[in-house]
């Protein structure tokens, strides 16, 4: 199968997540993504996780398929070598700081129909990260035990995720423009606009403004019925979002009469969404017997076939213990990491997903994107690699 992105080559200057996980999509769906590091390798080189050989899992997992280039930023001649890369590809994924030589204007000059594609922390041009953007956005006051009082962050970098494919669909957007135009773009993305404005996407903002308080639900589901259950060896959540799904899972447990009973004794229809919420205590009071008499086989049987959404609670130890059922792993032996299972690209592309490739070791295709791209010959290589304006290959 041709790859859909064949053809197309992106220069990449970035660190931590967002930048590199966009380069990474489309890596995975066939372009060519040149990712370019400061010799030694830039601040996210060895962050954590780690792999038992002290390399970060970290790195690798976010630069699957790319090839590697390392050069002396910080010389004009360095920087006038990526900025002759990046005329030769036409498309640049960065959050670099803008030095000189390598700002879109000057970029631009080298290359009319440049696609640059900027990623930002604030609109405005100053430094944020997904941390310090999730506690700007309120979202720590809503996460968290009913009780608590003090912010709770979580662990997902939940808005650097979303910004990465925010930048892949600006930059195949541009791409779309000057293929039908032949102009190109500049893009900025800032990670504050992403989370601001998937907080006013799900109402969250709309709420405040009209006098509503988010209350703090622990993990119950606002809105609906939605809770965590003990079972006899271990935890599930279960949801229910449609009046199908509540009856089925009144069905499932043979607490039809009960719940009947407790709907006319409250005056209420749980077949409402607002009234399950409302009520969420009692239902979840008359529903835990049926869950903690039954290990989670058992819940997953009595569930079996009907419409409720649930699942067990597991660590990532028993996540990784079964990814060899899950079609998106593969096999992957990574240089300096050895083998394991990582993912390809969550993307089925005619039934089929991109399979996982080992990311490059820093500066691993140097020379080979000097001879390629560049047109160097192996003399005019050699003499870079000599004076230290490129890394090692």
């Amino acid at each position: 199968m041709t790859a859909p992105l064949e053809g197309m080559r992106v220069v990449e200057l970035s660190s931590f997540v967002a930048v590199p996980l966009g380069g990474m999509t489309l890596a995975q769906l066939g372009a060519d993504v040149i990712r370019v590091d400061q010799i030694g390798g830039g601040p996210d080189i060895d962050r954590w996780p780690l792999a038992p050989s002290g390399r970060s899992l970290y790195w690798a997992g976010l630069n699957k398929g790319k090839r590697s280039v390392t050069v002396d930023l910080r010389s004009p001649e360095g920087r006038e070598l990526v900025a002759d890369l990046v005329a030769e590809s036409g498309v640049v994924l960065t959050n670099a700081p803008q030095r000189e030589g390598l700002t879109y204007e000057a970029l631009r000059e080298r290359r009319p129909d440049l696609i640059h594609v900027q990623l930002q922390g604030r609109r405005d041009g100053g430094n944020a990260v997904d941390y310090t953007v999730n506690a700007a956005m309120g979202f720590p006051y809503v996460t968290g035990p009913s009780g608590q009082t003090a912010p709770v962050n979580h662990v997902l970098p939940a808005w650097d995720v979303a910004c990465g494919l925010y930048l892949t669909v600006g930059l195949l957007a541009a791409e779309r423009r000057r293929l039908r135009t032949g102009e190109g773009q500049s893009i900025r993305v800032a990670l504050q606009d992403v989370a601001l404005a998937t907080a006013g996407n799900l109402g969250y903002l709309a709420e405040a403004q009209l006098g509503g308080v988010r209350p703090r639900l622990g993990n119950d589901l606002f809105g609906d019925f939605g809770r965590d259950f003990a079972t006899a060896d271990g935890r599930v959540m279960v949801l229910t979002l449609t009046p199908r799904h509540w009856r089925d899972l009144v069905e499932a447990t043979g607490l039809g009469e009960v719940t009947a009973a407790l709907e006319r004794a409250l005056g209420a229809d749980f077949g409402r969404a607002a009234d399950r919420f409302a009520h969420r205590e009692a239902l979840g009071g008359v529903l835990a017997p049926w869950f903690a008499s039954r290990t989670c086989a058992e819940v997953e049987e009595g569930l079996k076939g009907r419409s409720v959404l649930w699942s067990r609670y597991r660590d990532f130890g028993e996540v990784a213990e079964r990814l060899d059922a899950e079609p998106l792993m593969g096999e992957l032996d990574q240089p300096g990491i050895g083998p394991h299972l990582a993912p390809g690209s969550p993307l089925r592309l005619d039934g089929t997903s991109p399979p996982p490739a080992p990311a490059p070791t820093l500066g691993e295709h140097t020379g080979e994107v000097l001879r390629e791209v560049l047109s160097l010959s192996e003399q005019e290589a050699d003499a870079l690699h000599a004076r230290r304006i490129v890394g090692e290959e």
